[in-house]
């Protein structure tokens, strides 16, 4: 390699590491560095598959692809394996691979499903840091069937980096949500050792308050401070309680039942599976139980409910229910409150699913997969 193309291949090199160094926003990072790393080397189309540790891919950057692979939004690009990912998932790519024709395009082509631009090869690189395995980068033009041991060595290259920035971000969003979970759990502390330890004070004042009047529209009044500190009291446990799983140490099932119960509610609860849970996975239903808790004792008018948990080895299930009113409910309308948004949300975030049954007169019945 003349001095030249050692200058060249270090200047990408270096281009590459300070967009992968700017941000944290994986998708936003990988669509910058592709269309970088095209516009550098002079490919025209590329894309990134990441794939988690099931083998389920998914299209998180592409740049340029043909029509045969944009139609549908890309249903091609999502849907289906292909032999690069394949080969990935059986751990036969260990480095940049020289030619791979591209299935996607060649059932493309049988369908007649849109113009492939020439583009009928792609090098494939997987993305890796250390032990760490994230997807794949492909990338290739029209006509072009054949890569050079240099160009293979600077996708390898880039690719490493890519990797490395990768974990850099999962680190990072990592440490964010530790240090999320120490602030909430300093929130409650300082919750329990203020606010709460007025309100008690407050109620108490408000007893004796009662005891010493005999002039009966004080003593109404001090009754009424003394309901209204009581009521805010069991607002501020149940604050506390979503601020600090206390319990959850003792698992997801007894901090549900001890929840339900700090509520005034009766749980009922059903239990399948031993398997072990993610703790990301756990949190989330921590508190999507915890919402679906509360709107069983604000408005479902009963005072049981009904806790199904199945645990298997790739997910894990969750239904809670209760026999109480119930209310209108059509799943292709929109979710009609806060709190039922707040447990659709976390759910989907995780790549679960969120079902929702209600009826008039007929209770409701939450019921909520997250795989892992």
């Amino acid at each position: 390699m003349s001095v030249e193309a050692e200058y060249e291949e270090i200047s990408i090199l270096k281009e590459i590491a300070e967009l992968l160094n700017e941000g944290t926003d994986t998708n936003d990072i990988l669509s910058g560095v592709l269309k970088k790393l095209l516009h550098v080397t002079g490919l025209q189309t590329g894309w990134i598959f990441l794939i988690d540790e099931n083998g389920t891919h998914h299209l998180a950057a592409d740049e340029a692809l043909p029509p045969a692979l944009t139609n549908n939004t890309k249903q091609r690009m999502c849907l289906g394996n292909c032999w690069c990912v394949n080969k990935y998932n059986n751990h036969q790519l260990k480095k940049a691979t020289n030619i791979m024709e591209c299935k996607r395009i060649e059932e493309a082509m049988e369908e007649n499903a849109g113009e492939t631009c020439g583009l009928t090869h792609h090098a494939t690189v997987p993305l890796g840091a250390g032990q760490e395995r994230f997807g794949l980068l492909n990338v290739g033009s029209p006509y072009k069937t054949h890569f050079e041991k240099n160009e293979l060595a600077l996708l390898e290259a880039v690719a490493y980096q890519i990797g490395t920035a990768l974990k850099r971000i999962k680190l990072t969003q990592r440490e964010q949500e530790t240090a999320l979970i120490a602030e909430r759990n300093r929130l409650a502390r300082d919750l329990h050792d203020s606010v709460n330890q007025l309100l008690f004070s407050l109620s108490l004042t408000a007893r004796a308050g009662v005891e010493m009047t005999s002039v009966a529209e004080v003593k109404q009044t001090f009754n009424y401070i003394q309901d209204l500190a009581q009521e805010a009291l069991g607002e501020m446990r149940a604050l506390i309680w979503q601020l600090r799983p206390q319990g959850l140490e003792n698992g997801l099932i007894s901090a549900l039942r001890s929840y339900a119960e700090m509520l005034g509610l009766a749980i009922e609860t059903n239990v399948m599976g031993a398997a072990s849970i993610p703790g990301k996975v756990e949190e989330a239903l921590w508190r999507i139980g915890q919402e679906a808790l509360a709107n069983c004792k604000k408005h479902s008018q009963s005072t049981v409910v009904k806790l199904f948990f199945h645990t298997a080895k790739d997910g894990v299930a969750m239904t809670v229910q209760d026999n109480g009113c119930g209310f209108h409910f059509e799943e292709e309308l929109e979710i009609p409150s806060l709190g039922l948004k707040n447990m659709k949300s976390p759910t989907e975030a995780l790549k679960g699913k969120f079902q929702l049954n209600s009826k008039p007169g007929s209770g409701t019945e939450i019921q909520i997969y997250i795989p892992f």
